[in-house]
């Protein structure tokens, strides 16, 4: 009896493993190729499984792209909540938590995001299938930022966080049209120092 829960662990376990070399896989191609060339063949071939592996853990190309972004947010969610939790006392706790959320919604993220919700202004199929995945995961940042931060209403703090985040997300696009970095650092400081005053209530 303990032999057999052995194997299904060891199937079970192998599965996770061919589920994440395709949402890795998905990633890599979002970020190299872009949306348009991200084929489920390409995406086999890089994960180094067959295509009956895709459609035994996902049902459509817009399911895996969605399941790809989660599973990327979660990964950086992850490194991120360590960080989260030395995020300094008092009214530093704000630009210390706005470089957190810029290193979360810029690089792999954001061109991988990027890729999806362009094609998804013309897919509905896709736009159904990450749209519910972008909202949960904002909603979740949203409630771990909420959970480090004190004495402040909680409308201020989502306040301060979709203004961070919508303003993170349009500095991140800049970032990948070849935008100037020395304006971006300046209007990222900028905010910052705006952000505290709300932050205090000044």
């Amino acid at each position: 009896m303990p032999a057999q829960h052995n194997r299904h662990r060891t199937q079970a376990e192998r599965r996770e493993q061919t589920r994440t070399a395709l949402l890795d896989a998905t990633i890599d191609c979002l970020v190299e190729v872009g949306y348009a060339r991200t084929s489920v063949q390409e995406v086999c071939a890089r994960a180094g499984v067959s295509k009956g592996a895709v459609q035994h853990h996902f049902s459509a190309k817009a399911e895996l792209m969605a399941a790809a972004v989660e599973h990327l947010t979660e990964k950086l969610k992850e490194q991120r909540l360590a960080a989260m939790a030395d995020l300094p006392a008092g009214a530093a706790r704000v630009p210390a938590a706005i470089d957190l959320l810029w290193e979360a919604y810029s690089g792999t993220l954001s061109t991988a995001v990027t890729e999806l919700w362009v094609a998804a202004r013309t897919d509905p199929e896709l736009r159904a299938a990450i749209r519910p995945v972008d909202r949960a995961l904002g909603r979740s940042v949203l409630e771990n930022i909420a959970a480090v931060t004190e004495n402040i209403p909680r409308e201020r703090v989502e306040t301060l966080f979709w203004l961070t985040v919508n303003l993170t997300r349009g500095l991140a696009l800049d970032a990948e049209l070849g935008g100037d970095p020395t304006r971006r650092k300046q209007l990222l400081e900028e905010w910052k120092r705006i952000a505290v005053e709300l932050y205090t209530g000044d």
